[in-house]
């Protein structure tokens, strides 16, 4: 058979040779995986096949996985998922294991990041072995900790897609990418404004917006956040307890020029008008939640647009292609600084716990869960 299989972590060798043979043996390995067992129910962890890798994709050995809201939002509201028993978990770092048909920018041992696809059981990351697409798949440095790589996937995805997607203007502001030739510096000395940097999408936006030779970059966060923003590249931070009266007037003391893109890494109603404030004529407002805009406030001049933070998806692809190409070159050289991490106890069971602790509000850190700690095989 004309397929690329390679052996799996530590199986016999028997295994092995049965493996480089005959790939579809796959299915009979089970692996450990948190499964949502219905809408709004309740998470345990179960068993699951070990997927098999088709052309142009690579199996995953899932090292690290990390959290995020949509994941507490699936549970709670019942939303984005139809097929139960469901597997979650969108944010993906770990080792190649084996490698499909076609498959030339990977081997095993190469250690990787991807992000998840939810919705597809196979492509999630709450699980110890995952199904990566080749494009959308990119090595990490030596150095870099798995569960700080776990922190990129989703989050660069959501800033990169909101300011960058030229093929969905619908859903992005459209600016040249700074990873695409003439990118890099291209919007030097324009002003940036990113609400909520210290969150998870914030953290890279402010890097990206560096990138692209944005200044000032201005943010909000809580103060004892301020330092290590200002490292990730923001000029000026500033209490995101402050009026928006008072926010506006600061923020207009130090811009030399109209605010033309403002990303609201919050969007709740206050952030969103107090953006759309700020905003100058002919200026894009990108929001990671829903549109709520004071109506009369709204004019034809100025763009308010939702993110789609799904690289999988045929709008957002090409984006993310460009994206992922480029990415392993951007980390190496650490133009890319992954989130600051705590890693819960317990592998995929520590996951349910670290979701509610999500829900009530954490501030500049993801929480990173372990799936291998439950074991390899059962």
């Amino acid at each position: 058979m004309n397929v690329r299989a390679r052996p799996f972590h530590r199986l016999f060798a028997t295994a092995q040779a049965m493996l480089i043979q005959w790939p579809v043996v796959f299915s009979f390995l089970q692996q450990h995986a948190l499964l949502l067992n219905s809408r709004q129910g309740s998470f345990s962890v179960g068993t699951t096949p070990v997927p098999e890798p088709g052309p142009n994709e690579v199996l995953i050995r899932v090292e690290a996985a990390a959290l995020n809201p949509v994941d507490w939002k699936i549970q709670a509201y019942g939303v984005v998922v139809e097929t139960y028993p469901a597997v979650l978990g969108s944010d993906i770092a770990g080792v190649v294991e084996q490698v499909g048909l076609n498959v030339t920018s990977f081997e095993p041992g190469d250690r990787v990041i991807t992000q998840g696809v939810i919705g597809m059981n196979d492509r999630s990351g709450f699980q110890q072995y995952t199904l990566g697409y080749e494009e959308l798949t990119a090595q990490i440095p030596g150095w870099m900790a798995f569960e700080e790589a776990a922190t990129i996937p989703l989050g660069l995805a959501t800033a990169s897609l909101g300011m960058y997607n030229v093929h969905s203007t619908d859903t992005s502001a459209g600016l040249l990418p700074p990873w695409e030739p003439n990118g890099r510096d291209r919007y030097t000395g324009k002003p940036f404004v990113v609400l909520g940097g210290s969150s998870s999408v914030g953290h890279y936006v402010i890097q990206l917006a560096k990138l692209s030779g944005f200044s000032p970059i201005i943010t909000t966060a809580s103060l004892y956040n301020a330092p290590s923003l200002l490292a990730l590249g923001a000029t000026h931070v500033f209490d995101r307890h402050l009026s928006p009266s008072a926010l506006r007037s600061t923020i207009a003391d130090i811009t030399n020029g109209p605010i033309g893109t403002i990303y609201d890494a919050v969007s709740i109603y206050e952030t969103q008008n107090l953006a759309y404030d700020l905003l100058a004529p002919g200026g894009c407002l990108v929001l990671v939640l829903k549109d709520n805009v004071e109506k009369d406030k709204k004019s034809a001049d100025r763009r308010v647009v939702n993110v789609d933070a799904s690289i999988s998806y045929a709008h957002n692809r090409e984006t993310g292609v460009s994206l992922y190409a480029a990415l392993s070159t951007l980390l190496a050289n650490e133009e890319i600084q992954p989130h600051h991490v705590e890693v819960l106890p317990d592998g995929l069971r520590g996951i349910p716990e670290g979701l509610k602790r999500l829900q009530a509000g954490v501030s500049n850190v993801k929480l990173v869960a372990q799936p291998q700690l439950e074991g390899r095989w059962k």
